[in-house]
């Protein structure tokens, strides 16, 4: 009989081999075609004019980084909500803690700037 332990192990050494699999059974089986038209910059099919290398204002990315972890934050907190009635007093509390948490970061990027659109 395995331990936990074990199942741990088994799951470590197994988790990279799916996602990683499939990526290499395309480089080796996938269609290699390469032509000029194929390797052109494409747009929403507009054909690009001049360097398609643009500067972007970093903002945006850490705007959309806010955007994901309050996003993952209400994934989190929907179990929490539906089974409320059925939690425990440290279930609660943990719940409490990562809204702290949370909140604590929305503070601090707003004291940053972070959400000023520009």
């Amino acid at each position: 009989m395995l331990s936990d332990w074990q199942f741990i192990a088994i799951f470590v050494v197994l988790a990279p081999i799916f996602p990683a699999a499939p990526v290499i059974l395309n480089y080796f089986l996938g269609p290699k075609k390469p032509n000029p038209i194929k390797q052109e910059t494409y747009e929403c099919g507009i054909e690009t004019i001049g360097s398609s290398w643009i500067q972007f204002k970093v903002q945006y990315y850490i705007y959309a980084l806010v955007f994901v972890v309050f996003d993952i934050e209400a994934v989190f907190l929907f179990p929490i909500a539906a089974a409320y009635g059925q939690l425990d007093l440290f279930a609660v509390g943990a719940a409490v803690l990562f809204i702290f948490l949370l909140a604590d970061g929305l503070l601090y990027a707003w004291g940053r700037g972070v959400l000023e659109w520009v």
